[in-house]
């Protein structure tokens, strides 16, 4: 029987993405063969696995599933909040364990992934693929072209200077600016910290997309399944 990693196992199995997984063993939740894991601990479907005190059946496979959302402001983009707050779960109807892809501010609204495919997961939020998420700010101030500029290049924050952003200027009028700006980062909010350094408060945010994949005409608060087109090029990556 083929070893692997506990956490690339559980995501296979669509119980958690590997992140999640991980989260999990460091809170010791997660025992195999009545023993704690440890990290990068290699399973197989002979071990008896329990999380939180619930047996993981070694059968279970459940049916991949896909979904884009455009998330609302006001959701927390995670499967569940000890606040009690809804999240993005809540909002699809859905019988398999599904899980976000990475995630999207509180106040943020616009697309996020969904799935319970462990591999679709990591090859969206993995570096090395260079996933570009677009958003559109709209800031309190007009930006110059010079602060434009350094957007581009990079903004110094406390937890290391940016990657490269791509961005436009899409309209400057009444003390305001609207601007798209596409990174390919995942830092805690990112965007709203990166206008912030400039001296810009952001009014609102809304990611359009991420890579190849768009919201088109999906209202808020709404949510539908991947096209065939869509997964091939998630697959693709």
């Amino acid at each position: 029987m083929e070893l692997v990693r506990i956490n690339k196992y559980l995501a296979q199995k669509g119980v958690a993405s590997r992140r999640e997984v991980d989260k999990l063993i460091e809170e010791e939740k997660v025992f195999i063969n009545g023993k704690k894991a440890t990290p990068g601990q290699k399973v197989s479907d002979d071990d008896k696995i329990e999380i939180s005190g619930k047996k993981i059946d070694s059968k279970l496979e459940e049916k991949k599933v896909y979904f884009l959302l455009n998330k609302p402001k006001k959701i927390i983009s995670a499967t569940k909040d000890d606040r009690g707050r809804k999240t993005v779960i809540d909002l699809i109807k859905c019988s398999e364990r599904i899980f976000p892809i990475g995630r999207l501010d509180y106040d943020t609204e616009g697309v996020i992934l969904l799935t319970n495919d462990g591999e679709i997961y990591n090859k969206v939020i993995h570096p090395k693929n260079e996933i570009y998420k677009e958003y559109v700010a709209l800031i309190k101030g007009e930006i110059s072209d010079i602060e434009i500029q350094k957007l581009r290049r990079g903004i110094k924050l406390e937890d290391g200077i940016t990657l490269p952003a791509k961005v436009k200027l899409l309209n400057k009028e009444n003390g305001k600016s609207e601007v798209s700006i596409a990174i390919r980062e995942g830092r805690n909010r990112q965007v709203r910290r990166m206008f912030q350094k400039l001296g810009y408060l952001v009014l609102e945010l809304k990611r359009e997309k991420i890579g190849d994949i768009t919201l088109k005409e999906l209202k808020v608060g709404n949510y539908r399944e991947l096209t065939k087109k869509e997964l091939e090029y998630l697959k693709s990556l």
